[in-house]
C-alpha cells in the first residue's frame, strides 16, 4: 500500500473525503461503487467495484465465442482495465488500463467502427493495437465497460455480421451484470 501523507477526518455522518489527486489517480468518479475491506491490523482498504470484474469468467467465455465466431481477437473491458482477451497474448493485455479515447467513447455512450478516413482507436494504454470496432457495455443504464473487435494486423474490414455480433455481445453482458 502506497502511503499518501494525507490524514482526513470523518465527519459526524461517517463520511470521509477521498482527496482529489487520489480520485484522479485512480479514475473515481462521482457514483462509481467502491468496497469497503478491513485487515486484521486495523487497516480500511476502499477498491474500486467492477461487476465486470466479478463477472470474469463470463466475459472470458463470451470473449473466447466472439474471438471464434469473428475470426479476430476480441477484448472485454470494465470502466478502467482490461478484463479479458481471446485471440491476442494475454500477458500484453490483462489488466492494462482503458486509454483515454475509450475512456471518452463510454462516457459518451457511443459506438465506434473503423473506416478508411476516421483515426484509429487504440482501446489501453501501453499496447500499440488498434480496436476496429468497439461497443459501450450498458447496465441498468449506466455505463459499465466495453467490447471491442481489435486489428488482426491483416487490415481487416468489420463486416455487417461483426457489427451485430459486437452489438449482441455488449447487450448480453449487460444484463448478466442485470441479475
Amino acid at each position: 500500500m502506497k502511503a499518501t501523507g494525507i490524514v482526513r477526518r470523518i465527519d459526524d455522518l461517517g463520511r470521509v473525503v477521498i482527496p482529489k489527486e487520489i480520485r484522479r489517480t485512480m479514475r473515481i468518479r462521482e457514483g462509481d461503487p467502491l468496497e469497503i475491506y478491513t485487515s486484521g491490523d486495523g487497516e480500511v482498504i476502499f477498491k474500486k467495484y467492477s461487476p465486470i470484474g466479478e463477472m470474469g469468467e463470463s466475459a472470458a467465455q463470451v470473449a473466447e465465442i466472439m474471438h471464434r465466431l469473428a475470426g479476430c481477437p476480441v477484448a472485454v473491458f470494465d470502466r478502467d482495465h482490461v478484463v479479458s482477451v481471446s485471440g491476442a497474448a494475454k500477458k500484453e493485455w490483462n489488466a492494462r488500463r482503458v486509454s483515454p479515447e475509450l475512456e471518452e467513447l463510454m462516457e459518451s455512450r457511443r459506438q465506434y467502427f473503423a473506416d478508411s478516413g476516421q483515426p484509429h482507436l487504440l482501446p489501453a494504454e501501453g499496447v500499440d493495437h488498434s480496436a476496429v470496432a468497439c461497443m459501450p457495455i450498458i447496465s441498468a443504464g449506466d455505463v459499465t465497460g466495453a467490447v471491442a473487435f481489435l486489428d488482426d494486423g491483416k487490415g481487416m474490414e468489420i463486416s455487417d455480421s461483426q457489427k451485430s455480433l459486437i452489438q449482441a455481445a455488449s447487450q448480453f453482458l449487460g444484463r448478466q451484470l442485470e441479475g
